[in-house]
């Protein structure tokens, strides 16, 4: 297995970053095998979505209305709200797995790998890139 870790800056704000492109140059000319995502962090996730047409707004709309953020977290220190970001990974997971076909991942047509960052304590992300040869 090959691996490397890449970082992000995601700022101060929520973002969904899209690394579609960093994901394509890591598996260009591998072959065949699987794209392995990581993020070790508690409070990032990775999503497999469309975006560009709304849908990463969508994305942080949805989870604003899932896990608002108020005072009603038990985990409280950091900005208001924080022991949201916590919760995040359970309904956006820190992994995402990619079947790669000639050195291609495998996507449909409106697929991008995207991180999901809704901490804003924490303004850098560090992505762990493996790809397993089938």
């Amino acid at each position: 297995m090959d691996t490397e870790t890449r970082r992000y800056r995601t700022g101060d704000r929520e973002v969904v970053r899209d690394l579609t492109r960093d994901c394509a140059d890591y598996v260009a000319g591998r072959g065949d095998g699987l794209l392995h995502l990581f993020v070790p962090h508690a409070t990032a996730g990775l999503a497999i979505i469309e975006t560009g047409a709304g849908s990463d707004d969508d994305l942080l709309s949805a989870l604003g209305d899932l896990l608002p953020a108020d005072d009603r977290w038990e985990h409280a220190h950091g900005s208001r709200g924080h022991g949201r970001s916590h919760v995040m990974p359970a309904l956006v997971p820190p992994y995402a797995t990619v079947p790669v076909l000639d050195g291609r991942l495998t996507l449909g047509t409106w697929q991008s790998i995207c991180l999901v960052d809704i901490n804003v304590d924490n303004d850098e992300r560090t992505v762990r890139f493996s790809f397993l040869e089938g």
